[in-house]
């Protein structure tokens, strides 16, 4: 399976860029908010940390979210607790998917 084909997947239309990309060294990867079960493509130099993707999705996905460190960042179905080490570091690659979840669970009201 292709990068291309996997970041497609029920992602929302358009792709969020991070910095300058040059030629050849760009990371397209899914980032999934939990809460409200949505997708968005970020493209991103390997070089970008953990923080500023996630920093990017939530203003995305999730606008009205005030405190970003209420929010862990998963790869793999493991947290990556430091948040200022790069993607490729953190081992993020094409077509990966990150899971940005509450880190407390909010109690459901009916």
């Amino acid at each position: 399976m292709s990068a291309t084909f996997a970041n497609s997947l029920r992602a929302r239309d358009g792709v969020v860029s991070i910095g300058e990309s040059t030629a050849g060294n760009v990371l397209s990867f899914r980032v999934q908010a939990q809460e409200v079960w949505d997708v968005v493509r970020i493209d991103a130099r390997p070089s970008e940390s953990i923080r500023t993707a996630k920093m990017y999705a939530l203003n995305t996905l999730i606008p009205d979210a005030l405190f970003p460190d209420e929010f862990s960042v998963k790869l793999n179905g493991c947290e990556i607790f430091d948040e200022s080490i790069s993607l490729s570091r953190a081992g993020v690659l094409d077509g990966s998917t990150l899971l940005v979840a509450r880190r407390r669970r909010r109690p459901v009201r009916s």
